[in-house]
């Protein structure tokens, strides 16, 4: 996300790159750019005008600090003024009700259904609530289907009746079912509506009057740019929503709704849709946002996500193996699926600080370990505990089964057998092992 915003940026702080000092010549000439940039990026023109002439006035008169070139110096005052375009920090979702009561607004096709079960599995599995979902769309044919389906993919119940078309009275009944039933959060859906529909956005004003829900979350496809921040606006000054949700920027999206969307409305954006899985949601940090959106990587997300996936126990039994020398190909296999389930492989390399950047033109699929798993299951279980007995004709048969080729499974062979060797460097008392790394990262919340 944002690769063509990144490199527009890139180009414009090239220019301050061989100057000793900021001037107003060469600081007029690369702000030229960032605007230019940010209206590519279809940031609406007066938010990009007043963020170039905030860092215009921030940037002339400073001295270069010594371990600071013009352009790095640049690229500070830029990310900082980023950060605060976007929010400043991270914003928390009200649950203070019995039950939190969650309204989900936006327009058709924005992603509310799909993301309501995100939200609610997120509830679930990070803040150990017991959500329960509400389907109050009963105008698009299957919608009310689609959060059964939704659901029941979560273990997550669905709330709905068949034969009532009052979106009102369906969440108002919901409420006080959940109230009966112990479920501590209720997110409802509502159905998609243009904010020129009259009838449709008195519906909803309707719903937010009735149920009066701790918190109004607005739904907006990231990929309709400045279109969704003028509908933005439109739906606030109905509902006056607590905060954001940005999907789809995982796409190819330009990303003027993520920079300028709170600038417009004063609501922050409380979470953002990263894929499709229903893991794939994250608290938006407009620190952090603003770091990848400058190619400088986000770590703390990455280990974030490492940590989420970390098994002690697991850690446990591996120090253990490496110890003894008992690490095989089904530790190793384990280990891939733990990287699996942190996102998609670009996802997670854009989270390098330059990796991204440098890798932005190659092309990386999901499947990325596709061929190694097909290697290591046409290991018999003795190949995959003891590596060593792999002959040439075991090799033979281990390409032949799993459709590559002898080079592919010699190359495996010679990755497994190095990382075996670094993992037992790191049992030395002269390093850190594993799990001790990983404990240490826990703290660091």
């Amino acid at each position: 996300m944002f690769d063509n915003l990144s490199d527009k940026l890139d180009k414009a702080f090239h220019i301050l790159k061989g100057h000793g000092k900021i001037t107003e010549v060469n600081v007029a000439d690369t702000l030229k750019e960032v605007r230019r940039a940010l209206l590519d990026a279809d940031v609406n023109f007066k938010i990009a005008k007043d963020f170039t002439n905030k860092v215009k006035e921030k940037a002339l008169g400073q001295d270069v600090l010594t371990n600071l070139q013009p352009g790095q110096l640049m690229i500070k005052i830029v990310k900082d003024e980023l950060t605060q375009l976007m929010g400043g920090e991270a914003a928390g979702i009200n649950l203070s009700g019995t039950p939190s009561v969650i309204l989900m607004s936006g327009l058709q096709g924005s992603g509310k259904t799909t993301f309501s079960g995100k939200l609610a599995n997120f509830l679930k599995t990070k803040k150990n609530k017991k959500p329960l979902l509400v389907a109050c769309d009963v105008y698009r044919p299957a919608a009310i289907d689609q959060l059964h389906v939704v659901g029941d993919q979560l273990g997550i119940e669905v709330y709905s009746e068949k034969d009532n078309n009052d979106p009102v009275a369906i969440a108002t009944n919901a409420i006080a079912y959940a109230k009966s039933n112990g479920f501590n959060v209720v997110i409802v859906d509502t159905a998609g509506r243009l904010a020129v529909d009259e009838q449709m956005m008195s519906e909803i004003a309707n719903i937010h009057a009735s149920i009066k829900p701790h918190e109004t979350l607005f739904v907006v496809d990231s990929m309709t740019g400045q279109d969704a921040v003028n509908t933005a606006k439109a739906f606030n000054d109905r509902l006056n929503f607590d905060g954001v949700i940005l999907t789809k920027l995982d796409g190819d999206t330009r990303g003027g709704a993520a920079i300028s969307i709170k600038s417009v409305v004063n609501k922050p954006i409380k979470f953002i849709g990263t894929g499709e899985k229903m893991d794939a949601i994250d608290i938006f940090y407009p620190e952090r946002m603003a770091d990848r959106i400058l190619g400088m990587g986000d770590v703390i997300s990455l280990v974030e996500r490492a940590q989420a996936q970390y098994d002690e126990e697991e850690a446990r039994k591996i120090q253990k193996k490496i110890a003894k020398n008992e690490f095989g190909f089904d530790d190793f296999l384990s280990q891939i699926q733990q990287v699996k389930k942190m996102g998609s492989m670009k996802d997670l390399v854009g989270m390098l600080p330059g990796v991204g950047k440098a890798l932005k033109d190659v092309e990386i699929e999901d499947d990325a370990f596709k061929h190694i798993e097909a290697i290591i299951h046409s290991m018999t279980l003795a190949e995959r505990s003891k590596p060593s007995i792999l002959d040439a004709k075991r090799k033979m048969r281990i390409a032949k089964g799993s459709g590559t080729d002898i080079q592919q499974v010699n190359q495996l062979l010679k990755q497994f057998d190095q990382m075996s060797k670094m993992m037992k460097m790191m049992q030395g008392s002269k390093g850190k092992n594993l799990m001790r790394m990983m404990g240490n990262m826990k703290g660091m919340q």
